[in-house]
């Protein structure tokens, strides 16, 4: 599923277009911006992945990983089954050391504010010693138009990209995180060496945090 570098330059340029299409697939020889955030994110997995808000049809693991992970969401969307819906997102049911690498794909500010901190322990906890995390965030104007607009072009068109609405939001929620919140959260959590890295052809509008549990 890795873009080729003529690919990357095609996105680069087109940026503009891209980010005024919803589509979450690839289109017009042009790939979306989800796609393309799962591709920089699995450049970074390390191993077998669990991926925290896996969102519909697990995609990521299946399509970006192969399969060499697990999903798991609060939310029974559309290809998920049982075993991906994890109620208590406070208590990832895995044992410790369980993963080489844990996701959270643009979900971390759907997090209500007062968990954030217990998922991320939790998600230190499953983690293997050397094993890493990845949370991508864009930015926080970006998000808050992306997010309105989505929401706006489903009420009108009867369409339905937005899972944030499919789902609803709830208390604490949020359309970002700064990336301060983030950096603080996670060495809260105990990861350290954390590396913030911009996707280069969103032109830096989103970027991923890595951060690693020590050996």
């Amino acid at each position: 599923m890795a873009r080729t570098n003529r690919q990357k330059c095609k996105d680069f340029i087109f940026f503009p277009l891209r980010a005024l299409t919803l589509h979450d697939g690839d289109r017009w020889g042009l790939s979306s911006l989800a796609s393309e955030r799962f591709d920089y994110v699995a450049k970074e997995v390390r191993g077998y992945c669990l991926d925290v808000g896996c969102g519909k049809n697990n995609r990521f693991v299946k399509q970006y990983l192969g399969g060499n992970g697990k999903g798991i969401d609060v939310f029974p969307y559309e290809g998920l089954t049982e075993e991906n819906i994890v109620r208590d997102m406070t208590h990832f049911p895995f044992a410790d050391c369980s993963f080489d690498s844990v996701t959270f794909i643009a979900n971390l500010n759907h997090i209500p504010r007062s968990n954030r901190d217990k998922e991320l322990a939790e998600a230190h906890r499953v983690l293997k010693p050397g094993g890493n995390i990845i949370v991508t965030m864009g930015n926080p104007m970006a998000e808050m138009l992306v997010h309105h607009v989505v929401h706006w072009h489903d009420k009108i068109f009867g369409t339905d990209y937005d899972m944030d609405s499919e789902r609803g939001m709830e208390d604490e929620e949020e359309y970002y995180c700064t990336n301060s919140e983030i950096t603080e959260r996670l060495l809260r959590a105990g990861f350290r060496n954390i590396a913030k890295k911009y996707f280069v052809t969103q032109w830096g509008l989103n970027h991923l945090f890595v951060g690693w549990k020590r050996n």
